[in-house]
């Protein structure tokens, strides 16, 4: 660890002659415009190295270090034999974008998760090295106001604000799609159109193979500068699943999302607000799920620290009866790692939730986030289920709905463009659920990352 902060802070001071833009999907980043800046430095050619006598063909190298210390106690709410107990992540991501031009685009991207001193992990915690991305885009209409986009191969998939499809940032590991996607983009509209099957992580080398048991398809479009409500997404995603597991069963699953998400900015006020419904066919059931969610904030300028006050609040439907030909708990299908932060103690299915919280910026670089959240089964004839829609309790012994409460302390230190360091403290006090549901302790989560972009 003291290696890397090393590296860190040498290499911030190297960058620091060119400020990036750096974005959650690193392929949306471009570098084309250093074509014209004379005051080359080393980073800024590795960030555009042109292949040709007019610049317009050229490569960019990129990549992402992290480093994560977790500590415990109370794991899984007293479940695992060591009470007490931490670990390390460590995450490199390294991506080549090649252009040839304005219309062809090629883009390469690997990844490697390792897990130390954890006593058992998943994929999504360790996989050694494994091809992330490997996709290539076909522009048809570049510069024009309207422009077509044909993209074939795996990638990563970043939609709204990631309650159905995300890139899974919060893990050790990122997850990706193989397939195909059409992108339409015009000043204030894109509509994507894609068909994909998910890349199962699995703890080998270069052994995340071409996926046949669950495949993902739809269209998203996003509405930009509209009047009154500023922002609108309209989705359709489809889902099938050769195997899925709820409360109430296991079989093949067919899922439909049909969904709506109003979002935006004032001076004072950002809001965002998303509903979707849910149909299809789950064995001989019929699926009949929905969730409705607000995320407002309001910003208090004029005083010390600028103080954000938010409110979060969601109801995310469940089952209603057992071993009947319904089943009504929502599949969130593709969602954000830490849903309700690093801990990721519990996840979108099944669930009422109200999250008040307030951010601080303490000074330009540095920010303070304290939240608040509450939790409950929205019906008593299902369990409650991970981040990644895994089922962690029966609801089938018990009928108390209140599950718990979590108490979030956030700090974020950006030192740079580049580097980034953050510490996050949780507490989740049991309800009575998971003292009826298992063993019931109180958890302590600690977390610490450093992570350096380039």
């Amino acid at each position: 660890m003291k290696q890397f902060l090393f590296f860190c802070l040498c290499s911030t001071h190297c960058f620091a002659q060119f400020t990036p833009s750096f974005k959650p999907l690193r392929y949306d980043e471009n570098y084309a415009p250093l074509k014209a800046d004379s005051t080359t430095s080393f980073y800024q050619t590795i960030k555009y190295k042109s292949l040709s006598a007019t610049g317009n063909a050229f490569v960019s190298f990129g990549g992402d270090v992290r480093f994560q210390y977790y500590h415990v106690i109370n794991d899984e709410w007293g479940e695992q034999l060591d009470k007490n107990y931490g670990y390390v992540f460590s995450r490199y991501l390294a991506h080549a974008d090649f252009h040839a031009g304005k219309y062809f685009r090629a883009y390469l991207e690997l990844q490697s998760g390792m897990a130390n001193a954890k006593a058992s992990t998943s994929p999504a915690d360790e996989n050694p090295l494994d091809l992330h991305q490997a996709f290539f885009d076909v522009n048809l209409a570049p510069g024009k106001p309207a422009n077509l986009i044909l993209r074939a191969g795996r990638q990563e998939l970043y939609y709204g604000s990631q309650r159905l499809i995300s890139v899974r940032e919060g893990p050790n590991n990122r997850h990706s799609f193989d397939g195909l996607k059409v992108i339409y983009v015009t000043p204030n509209r894109q509509t994507d159109l894609f068909y994909t099957h998910y890349v199962a992580s699995k703890k080998g080398v270069f052994d995340d193979g071409f996926n046949k048991n669950t495949r993902l398809w739809g269209v998203y479009s996003v509405f930009k500068n509209l009047r009154f409500i500023k922002n609108l997404d309209l989705y359709y995603l489809g889902l099938e699943k050769k195997t899925a597991a709820y409360d109430d069963g296991k079989a093949r699953e067919v899922r439909h999302s049909l969904g709506t998400r109003i979002w935006g900015k004032t001076e004072q006020w950002r809001y965002d607000l998303e509903a979707v419904y849910q149909f299809g066919d789950f064995a001989n059931k019929k699926i009949n799920a929905w969730t409705a969610s607000a995320h407002i904030d309001y910003m208090l300028n004029h005083l010390k620290f600028v103080p954000e006050i938010g409110l979060k609040t969601e109801i995310i439907s469940g089952d209603a009866t057992y071993g009947d030909n319904k089943l009504g708990t929502f599949n969130p299908l593709f969602p954000r790692g830490g849903y309700f932060g690093l801990a990721a103690l519990v996840g979108p299915a099944n669930l009422i939730d109200v999250h008040p919280s307030i951010n601080l910026t303490l000074t330009e670089k540095l920010a303070l986030d304290l939240d608040y959240d509450v939790f409950w089964r929205y019906s008593v004839q299902d369990g409650v289920y991970g981040p990644n829609a895994a089922l962690i309790y029966s609801g089938k012994n018990t009928s108390s709905k209140f599950t718990g409460q979590q108490y979030s302390a956030v700090i974020d230190y950006e030192t740079s463009p580049f580097l980034s360091l953050a510490g996050e403290f949780t507490w989740f006090k049991t309800g009575q659920f998971l003292k009826e549901a298992g063993p019931g302790k109180n958890i302590l989560f600690a977390c610490i990352t450093a992570e350096l972009k380039f």
